[in-house]
């Protein structure tokens, strides 16, 4: 049987390209783009041979540039919207949360601002020898458990790392273990909560408020402060 002329086989499927510095022909989809299986392209090195050979699609140039061929690009995935940068429903309770501690450990305090459209309520509460991330999480636990009805949504904002990943995240907690589910425990009980991060010492108003309440806790050192 005679092997087909150069000018009868068909090109359609197939591209010139480099390949180790030699030309070869790659396997090419209708947009005229390589097909890549499991990172590897299909070449041979000439169109009327039966020999074919699967490459690193990496190791194949384009002949016009010396660039690897543009394979089509995969739609990019949108990131979903932060929930920081999501309005909050209008009728949301807003848990301001910080937690204070003059050593690490050493006496600790807490400050929670409770606010719900234009009431507001301030907490400012000494809690003993404690952590950073003990009152941190004393301070969630706190405002969470001054709400008296569970069908509103709650927004609950705090600048600790460590609370987010444990109440938001699925971490699991080392330490604090008891506080930690007692928290969880609360939570199940709301109907929509979400927390939201906020950047520590950054001119955020209402954290301000609150890193201030669990600083005064600490300084006068009592379990009752009347508030302002």
């Amino acid at each position: 049987m005679n092997r087909p002329q150069k000018d009868l086989i068909d090109k359609s499927n197939w591209k010139r390209v480099l390949f180790k510095g030699n030309k070869v022909w790659v396997a090419v989809d209708s947009q005229g783009a390589p097909t890549v299986r499991n990172g590897r392209v299909l070449i041979k090195y000439q169109l009327d041979q039966d020999h074919e050979y699967w490459v690193h699609e990496n190791s194949i140039m384009a002949l016009e540039d010396g660039k690897p061929p543009e394979k089509e690009k995969a739609p990019r995935k949108r990131k979903p919207p932060r929930l920081e940068d999501k309005e909050p429903p209008q009728n949301a309770v807003h848990i301001y949360t910080d937690g204070a501690c003059s050593g690490n450990p050493g006496p600790a305090g807490i400050g929670v601002l409770l606010r719900y459209g234009d009431k507001e309520k301030r907490i400012s509460r000494y809690i003993g020898m404690a952590t950073n991330n003990i009152a941190e999480l004393e301070a969630i636990r706190t405002g969470l458990a001054e709400l008296k009805t569970t069908n509103l949504p709650v927004r609950v904002y705090t600048d600790s790392s460590y609370a987010l990943g444990l109440l938001s995240k699925g971490w699991k907690p080392k330490k604090n273990t008891a506080l930690v589910e007692s928290i969880r425990l609360l939570l199940k009980n709301f109907k929509d909560v979400a927390f939201i991060k906020v950047k520590g010492h950054s001119g955020h108003d209402e954290n301000e408020i609150v890193d201030q309440l669990a600083v005064r806790a600490i300084q006068e050192k009592t379990t009752s402060t009347p508030l302002p």
